[in-house]
């Protein structure tokens, strides 16, 4: 069975060491966020905020949808998944040297 070519891009930008580690960073700091969230009785955590302006602006997309910890999780995931295949893209790029040549 063969691979979309979206799928495949996919997997070609989140294969990068830096797409990873921007993934991995994301979840640490969602985790976090929601466990300060979590553990503050007054209500008036902050804590969300770091992970949205971490995955922005794909997050602050979804910052609209309704007041639910599904909806702020899912944001931060899509905000993530698209910098981590702009991140993987533009390493991918800059490892080929697709460019010009130096100016002689």
């Amino acid at each position: 069975m063969t691979d979309r070519p979206f799928i495949r891009c996919l997997r070609r930008t989140h294969s990068e060491a830096a797409a990873l580690f921007y993934l991995a960073s994301c979840a640490v700091l969602l985790v976090w966020a929601l466990v300060a969230t979590m553990g503050d009785d007054s209500g008036e955590s902050m804590a969300g905020v770091i992970p949205l302006l971490a995955t922005a602006p794909g997050s602050l997309v979804l910052l609209v949808l309704p007041d639910d910890p599904l909806w702020f999780i899912a944001a931060v995931a899509l905000g993530a998944e698209v910098n981590a295949a702009v991140i993987g893209w533009c390493a991918r790029a800059l490892r080929r040297g697709d460019g010009p040549g130096p100016a002689s």
